[in-house]
């Protein structure tokens, strides 16, 4: 099956908010349009199957705040996946999420 084009959600959305920081490389710490209201692993799927973009996962163990074992995940793109997401109409997506007052 050939690969989809990768589709930008709305630039002011949960998912649009994920994007972004997978765009810019930057590390997700729970932003505040996340917190409470949907997991990041629910958007990062329906930005898999839904937008069709390649995120990668990688899970490790880890130890919570309060010392107990558990699992952190890291999402992240391609390198070469957010070069050409940027050159195909990212750079004024992110500048329109800019616009629309987003963080």
């Amino acid at each position: 099956m050939p690969k989809k084009t990768p589709i930008f959600p709305g630039p002011n959305t949960a998912r649009g908010a994920v994007l972004a920081v997978l765009l810019s490389n930057e590390d997700q710490l729970g932003a505040e349009p996340l917190r409470g209201r949907i997991t990041l692993a629910a958007i990062v799927r329906a930005l898999k199957r839904k937008y069709h973009w390649p995120i990668e996962t990688e899970s490790f163990p880890s130890n919570s705040a309060d010392g107990r074992a558990t699992w952190a995940t890291v999402y992240s793109l391609p390198p070469e996946v957010i070069a050409r997401a940027l050159n195909a109409g990212g750079r004024d997506w992110l500048k329109s999420r800019k616009a629309g007052g987003a963080a």
